[in-house]
C-alpha cells in the first residue's frame, strides 16, 4: 500500500510518501517539504502567532493535496516539540483539525526518541549491538540507548537547533560571549542525562539520525547524498571540534555556501554543532555513524507492525500503548 507520513516539525512540515507493506523495507516514493520554522515563530508568551497558524493550516492543506495526487491511501499525521510545547498548542491543533480535517497526533519527546530508535535499529539490525542514538531537531534533542527495538533509556531535551538559535544566538555572526553561554547551557543539560545511559554500559554503535548530523558529517568530508543511502557516513568528534570555531566565525550566508548546507538550515547550524559536540564529548563518543532513517520512518515501521497483527486497523500506536487505541489519520474516500 502507499502511505503518507505528515510530520509537523519545528523546522519543516514534511510529507513523505512511501510504498510499504508488513515485513518489507518502506520504499520512498515522493517527498514534499515546506519550511515554517515554527520553533522560531513563538511570541513572548510561547504561543504560535496567528500568522504562523495561518501558514501551518495552508501548508497542511497543500500536503494533503500532494498526498492525494500521489495516490496515498492513508496519511499518518503527527506533530512534535513546536506544537507540543506551544502555549496555545491545543487551540492550534483544534484549528488545524477544523480547517483541514486532520487531527495531528502530538508525540511526546520520549516517544520521538523511541520511534527514532526503532528506525535506527531496523536500519542497522541486531548485529549492531547496543545502540546510542542522538537526534537533533529544531526544537529538541532526543537520546535513546539500548539493546532491543525500543530503548532501555529515552530522553528528550529542549536543545533543538532552531530553539537555541532563536533564544541564544541573535548575532550574525554571534558574539563569543553568546556562544560561550550557549555552550555552558547545552553541556549542563546533557550532563544531567549521562548517568542514566552509563548504567547500561558503553554502546557498541553510536548513531546520529537527523538533518543536523547529516549536514555536519557532509561539511566534515562525508559522501554527498547523491551517492546513495547505503554509503557509510560518519562524523568524528575531532573533525567536529575543528569545525565549531570555524562555523562560529561565519555569517549565515557563508555557512549556506558550505557543501550540503541548505539556506534554510544555515542559521541553525552552529547551535546544532554545539549540541552535537557537547553530546559526543559528554558521552565519550569518538565517532558516530549517520543513519538515513529517523522519526518518520519509525512512525511508518510502527504502523506496519500494527497492520501485521491487526490489518483492519489504521492507526499510529505509540510504544507501550494498547494497539486498540485509536489515533485519527487523514483519509480520502
Amino acid at each position: 500500500m502507499r502511505l503518507g507520513v505528515l510530520d509537523v516539525g519545528s523546522n519543516t512540515v514534511h510529507l513523505l510518501v512511501v510504498d510499504a507493506h508488513p515485513g518489507a523495507r518502506p520504499l520512498p516514493a515522493y517527498s514534499h517539504k515546506a519550511e515554517l520554522r515554527l520553533a522560531e515563530l513563538l511570541d513572548g508568551q510561547g504561543a504560535i502567532g496567528e500568522a504562523g497558524v495561518d501558514r501551518l493550516v495552508g501548508t497542511v492543506l497543500d500536503a494533503l493535496r500532494v498526498a492525494e495526487d500521489k495516490g496515498a491511501e492513508d496519511v499518518l499525521p503527527f506533530a512534535t516539540s513546536a506544537v507540543r510545547e506551544a502555549a496555545n498548542g491545543e487551540s492550534v491543533l483544534a484549528r488545524v483539525e477544523r480547517e483541514t480535517g486532520v487531527r495531528l497526533a502530538v508525540l511526546s519527546g520520549e516517544d520521538e526518541s523511541r520511534l527514532t530508535f526503532l528506525a535506527v535499529r531496523r536500519w542497522f539490525g541486531w548485529s549492531a549491538g547496543r545502540l546510542l542514538v542522538l537526534d537533533i531537531g529544531g526544537g529538541s534533542l532526543e537520546i535513546g540507548g539500548g539493546m532491543d527495538e525500543y530503548p532501555d533509556a529515552a530522553v528528550s531535551l529542549p536543545l533543538g537547533a532552531g530553539r537555541l538559535t532563536s533564544g541564544w544566538l541573535p548575532g550574525d555572526p554571534p558574539t563569543p560571549e553568546d556562544i560561550r553561554s550557549l555552550r555552558r547551557h547545552v553541556r549542563a543539560e546533557i550532563a544531567r542525562t549521562v548517568a542514566e545511559f552509563a548504567r547500561s554500559g558503553r554502546p557498541d554503535l553510536a548513531v546520529g539520525s537527523s538533518k543536523t548530523f547529516r549536514q555536519l558529517a557532509r561539511i566534515a568530508g562525508a559522501a554527498r547524498s547523491a551517492e546513495g543511502l547505503y554509503v557509510q557516513r560518519t562524523l568524528r568528534r575531532s573533525a567536529l571540534e575543528e569545525w565549531v570555531p570555524r562555523l562560529a566565525a561565519m555569517t549565515v550566508e557563508q555557512r549556506a555556501a558550505l557543501p550540503g548546507v541548505s539556506a534554510g538550515r544555515a542559521r541553525q547550524l552552529l547551535a546544532g554543532a554545539l549540541v552535537a559536540e557537547g553530546a559526543m564529548d559528554l558521552f565519550e563518543i569518538e565517532e558516530l555513524e549517520i543513519c538515513p532513517w529517523a522519526l518518520r520512518e519509525g512512525v511508518i515501521l510502527r504502523k506496519l507492525d500494527v497492520m501485521a497483527t491487526e490489518p483492519d486497523h489504521a492507526q499510529i500506536v505509540e510504544p507501550g500503548e494498547d494497539p486498540g487505541t485509536e489515533v485519527t489519520m487523514a483519509r480520502w474516500s
